[in-house]
């Protein structure tokens, strides 16, 4: 089982959810993060004064999938997400040694 997460940006979340539903999946976490990588922030005037925003607005996906579904999820991922501009974001693949769903006691892919 692997652990994909994806850092986007907020406005393609709902295109990304109906992307990742499309190849099959049907759960994940989606968190609403702040950061800034080669994109570095931006200036912005508010009462007349320009002040630095350093940390940009990002949505965090989770999900966990078999083996076998890793590609299709990434693909799905990176189509739907990427506008071919600076802060477009990052995708993360791991490796999960356990997962337990706690209502039933199922394990692994079964508790997926």
């Amino acid at each position: 089982m692997k652990k994909i997460e994806a850092i986007i940006k907020p406005f393609k979340l709902d295109d990304v959810r109906a992307a990742l539903s499309e190849v099959g999946i049907a759960g994940m976490t989606v968190s609403e993060v702040k950061g800034f990588g080669r994109q570095r922030g931006h200036t912005e005037l508010y009462r007349g004064a320009e002040y630095m925003v350093d940390f940009l607005p990002k949505v965090k996906l989770e999900i966990v999938v078999a083996d076998a579904d890793v590609e299709r999820c990434v693909e799905a991922i990176m189509e739907t997400a990427q506008t071919g501009k600076i802060g477009d974001g990052k995708i993360f693949v791991s490796s999960v040694e356990r997962v337990i769903r706690i209502r039933t006691g199922e394990e692994n892919e079964d508790a997926i």
